[in-house]
């Protein structure tokens, strides 16, 4: 009996540590952070190239694809620091969930049900590239007011396909 308790509590701490590895908000997927530096970044092995919000870095994490898009970083004064900072993340990969249990192959349903009570959301139709309306593809969009981000599901036949983390502009 004294041997059961400590696996069990090792193979719970486990649990949550792998859960959290996976991890998607209004802020972060994985360990990558919006408003993260490059030189942050750089402590998981990787170099970020600047892409003026464009999602053109690909990294792996754990063996699963993460987009990222940079740009300069300014200090108090409004002038370029030299540095980078990531403005946007996305995913395409089934391991990263929300807290809420929400990543690819949800269905447009179970987000409407995890999110009806969220302060903020938008919902947006998708368009081509000639401006036409798409009638199988939305956004799901949770608007985080207080770290002025976004989360975006995209989903396509009812089912969510991508995951988007970006800074809100206000537009």
């Amino acid at each position: 009996m004294k041997k059961i308790i400590p696996l069990i509590l090792l193979a719970f701490s486990v649990s949550f540590i792998s859960a959290q590895e996976f991890e998607i908000s209004t802020l972060r997927i994985g360990p990558y952070k919006i408003f993260m530096k490059n030189d942050e970044a750089d402590k998981f092995g990787i170099k970020l190239k600047q892409t003026n919000y464009e999602l053109k870095n690909v990294v792996k994490y754990n063996g699963e694809t993460i987009l990222i898009a940079t740009n300069t970083d300014y200090d108090d004064q409004g002038k370029e620091n030299g540095k980078m900072v990531i403005q946007g993340l996305s995913t395409k990969s089934k391991k990263f969930k929300t807290k809420s249990g929400i990543g690819i192959g949800s269905t447009k349903d179970d987000i409407i049900n995890a999110y009806k009570n969220y302060p903020s959301y938008s919902v947006y139709p998708n368009y081509d590239d000639k401006g036409n309306k798409q009638n199988n593809s939305s956004n799901f969009v949770l608007n985080d007011l207080d770290a002025g981000t976004t989360l975006s599901f995209t989903i396509v036949n009812n089912i969510v396909t991508e995951m988007s983390v970006f800074i809100n502009e206000g537009c």
